[in-house]
């Protein structure tokens, strides 16, 4: 079914999202065949499968990772919202989420990059009775969009006191229509434009304590955090996929002269099978506590965007100047292939908690 979808649904519009289209027209579509739920043991009977999740992102981002992106960022959302205690987001969102009614986004680069020591914390709170008053901005926050009622985003932030001192962090779901917060496009991309990505302004927003997802954050992160990355491995794997398939295509007329090209894509498909194989394995216990546990799941993360460079670098060169023309699959793929090395976690990001893990635990 959801090959059916993309063939019918996504590929029409592939070209027109790459320019810069943002739809919801895929992501509800999606819903509508239960292609969220496999990772959300309230909504799928109690069962647990983020490997099936990750499929279902790697067939979509087979054929346009910027809708796989953003096919990301709802299933994390969804993810958040499972882990929490919070039943009027249980009961009230997540199922709206699920069919495709509602759609969720994350807005944790900045945070992921303020715990590595990478960055501060972009966005702060005052705490009241009844919620928190948010003030700050975030430059680039991808499936959301301005007003909406349907949109809906994952956020951390510090609650500080009245003389700005931080006392903890906390983490909420923000609807995109709260007042006081602005939504700014100001900058165009070279990929990944249909995404529905935004700067963000807080203003004195007043966040109702119903959307608080945890408070303090420290414990429920551990919980969420290999889940979060893991699910990432479903772009990696779709945009992968798609750049093997160009090269086969590139091949039926080019294989003679492409045989002295590195990274010929039945090595790819190799060690793209290898590294799914690892991704599977981890899938199967997403909730494993300590730094090994984790510092393999960051290294499959590192596998799988190392093998996207090869693959972008290996689609462009199988190609030749048939890759430069306008809307060709294989500079797309090149464009979108990047976003994963670049993307929350980078490369370089995942080498530095990496090697922060590994020296602890030779600690240890």
């Amino acid at each position: 079914m959801i090959q059916e979808v993309v063939q019918k649904t996504l590929k029409p519009l592939t070209v027109d999202i790459d320019h810069g289209k943002y739809t919801t027209e895929v992501l509800s579509e999606l819903g509508k065949i239960d292609a969220y739920s496999p990772h959300i043991p309230s909504q799928n009977g109690g069962k647990l499968d983020l490997f099936k999740t990750i499929h279902n992102m790697a067939l979509v981002s087979e054929e346009c990772m910027s809708t796989g992106f953003m096919m990301w960022a709802h299933t994390v959302c969804a993810w958040y919202i499972e882990n929490a205690d919070n039943e009027y987001l249980k009961t009230e969102i997540l199922p709206k989420m699920m069919t495709g009614e509602l759609f969720g986004a994350t807005s944790l680069s900045n945070p992921m990059k303020y715990f590595a020591g990478i960055e501060p914390l972009k966005i702060s709170a005052i705490e009241t009775e009844d919620g928190y008053i948010l003030n700050g901005a975030l430059p680039w926050v991808s499936n959301i969009w301005p007003e909406s009622d349907k949109h809906f985003f994952g956020s951390i932030f510090h609650v500080q006191d009245e003389e700005g001192n931080t006392l903890r962090d906390a983490m909420a779901l923000i609807p995109c229509d709260l007042e006081g917060l602005t939504l700014q496009q100001q900058v165009e991309f070279v990929g990944m434009e249909g995404t529905g990505t935004f700067a963000m302004v807080f203003d004195n927003a007043f966040l109702p304590k119903k959307y608080l997802l945890a408070d303090p954050v420290g414990p429920y992160l551990q919980k969420i955090k290999a889940g979060f990355v893991l699910l990432q491995a479903g772009m990696a794997v779709g945009v992968i996929q798609g750049c093997i398939n160009e090269m086969n295509q590139s091949n039926l007329s080019q294989s003679a002269i492409n045989q002295y090209l590195d990274n010929t894509p039945e090595e790819l498909q190799e060690e793209l099978n290898d590294a799914v194989e690892i991704v599977k394995e981890l899938c199967e216990t997403p909730y494993t506590p300590g730094d090994e546990f984790f510092r393999s799941v960051l290294e499959a993360r590192l596998l799988g965007a190392e093998i996207c460079k090869r693959a972008a670098d290996s689609v462009m060169q199988h190609a030749g100047a048939k890759g430069y023309i306008v809307d060709a699959p294989a500079q797309r793929k090149w464009r979108e292939a990047y976003f994963v090395i670049i993307v929350t976690p980078s490369i370089k990001h995942l080498r530095k908690e990496i090697q922060r893990l590994e020296v602890g635990l030779e600690a240890a």
